[in-house]
């Protein structure tokens, strides 16, 4: 992950290549993508499948310093920040790109747009990964979550699958700023005692809306 840091991530060009440098004009042979030119998709260019790997691999390393700070520069949003920015961007800022371009003269040029899997994916490592929201074994709601200490807090509204009459209020306090670890937590006012930083709690029986309140801090 450090050589990733390295040599993927490129903060200023707001993306995350593949690989670099690209192929091109080399006897070697890397399969189909030598067939894209240089920087376009898996050519060297960010490829936002993988790329969103990286921003959950850093969240499972507890990064919670750059874990969302990626995921924020993968938003579309990002490329259309300013008029020259979305000059560049070339698409659409409002739905996910599945590559954008890695290699001068288009370096942040948006490639595929809309017909991506790439979307799905980044709303799976925003809402499990950085929220830290997810369901254990059908039955058990899981919140451990990886956000930048300078966060104070976040809320969102979670239904069980299958369960249309039931929502889940989640909502995050970090008043320490500190988001190591949840250090309490109540679930329709009732204490529940996390457990190495992060809370479990069985799926709420009725339907409803039920409040689940977390406050973050250093933990031990």
């Amino acid at each position: 992950m450090r050589s990733l840091e390295t040599h993927l991530v490129s903060e200023p060009e707001r993306l995350i290549r593949l690989l670099t440098p690209a192929f091109q004009d080399t006897p070697h042979d890397p399969g189909y993508i030598k067939g894209y030119v240089a920087g376009v998709r898996e050519n060297g260019g960010q490829y936002t499948h993988a790329a969103l790997w990286v921003v959950r691999a850093f969240a499972e390393l507890r990064r919670r310093d750059r874990a969302a700070k990626l995921l924020s520069l993968l938003s579309p949003v990002s490329h259309a920040g300013n008029a020259e920015h979305a000059r560049l961007y070339k698409v659409e800022p409002y739905v996910v790109a599945a590559d954008v371009y890695g290699v001068e003269p288009h370096v942040g040029r948006g490639g595929w747009t809309w017909y991506t899997g790439s979307s799905g994916w980044m709303y799976r490592v925003a809402v499990e990964s950085v929220l830290g929201v997810t369901l254990e074994r059908g039955d058990t709601l899981v919140v451990q979550p990886c956000v930048p200490d300078d966060w104070p807090g976040y809320k969102l509204r979670w239904r069980p699958p299958g369960r249309d009459d039931t929502v889940v209020e989640i909502a995050v306090q970090n008043p320490g700023g500190c988001s190591a670890a949840v250090v309490r937590a109540t679930l329709d006012g009732a204490e529940i005692a996390p457990r190495d930083g992060t809370v479990r709690v069985g799926l709420p029986a009725g339907p409803g809306v039920h409040r689940l309140e977390i406050q973050l801090g250093a933990g031990r």
